[in-house]
């Protein structure tokens, strides 16, 4: 009996051999898949239309925190979300890239719906209020901090400078840090919409 028993054993595992094991995706982003957390957001686009993560399902979704008065972050970073649409092609509309504002005191929806599809009119800016917005920097770990300027009104805001993306079933799979540049962007996306 105990000859069978290690024969059984032995063929089992001799097919489970024979299985080729599926290959690590190679990201070339911080590969976030499995963290728990940022899992959705309730927030207001530039349109005025009431949004979730689920409303982008079966897109893969860019997410970036930022303001529309930010000197320099916020626009070279659109600008280069601009750039991986161009350089994505037809897949680009497979794509949704989501402004998610940190400064709600002075971003309206009149202002966001005339500065984010300045950069592709297929972006969204998102907005909430002070609470809103709030619990879904802390969700999503983002950084935000006023700092005052000369005048009431003249401050900026220090924020988180990176970018978050989605896959198409809306989990969690990357954080782009600022400053690398479209191509690791349009790589990693092209790899999720190829899954």
């Amino acid at each position: 009996m105990k000859k069978i028993l290690s024969l059984l054993a032995l063929s089992l595992v001799l097919v489970a051999c024979d299985k080729p094991m599926s290959p690590k995706v190679a990201f070339q982003n911080t590969d976030l898949s499995g963290l728990d957390g940022a899992r959705d957001f309730a927030l207001t686009d530039h349109n005025g239309k009431a949004r979730t993560l689920a409303d982008f399902k079966g897109k893969v979704v860019l997410m970036f925190f930022g303001y529309t008065q930010c000197p320099d972050v916020c626009p070279t970073t659109m600008a280069e979300m601009s750039t991986v649409l161009k350089e994505l092609g037809p897949q680009a509309d497979q794509v949704q890239v989501l402004f998610v504002t940190v400064d709600p005191e002075r971003d309206t929806q009149a202002l966001l719906a005339q500065y984010v599809p300045g950069f592709d009119p297929r972006f969204l800016g998102l907005y909430g209020d002070a609470a809103a917005t709030a619990r879904v920097a802390k969700d999503f770990k983002v950084f935000a901090a006023k700092v005052e300027g000369r005048t009431p009104g003249s401050y900026t805001v220090d924020h988180t400078a990176g970018s978050y993306v989605f896959d198409r079933s809306g989990k969690l799979r990357l954080f782009v840090r600022h400053g690398h540049g479209p191509a690791p962007i349009v790589h990693d996306v092209k790899l999720l919409l190829s899954a």
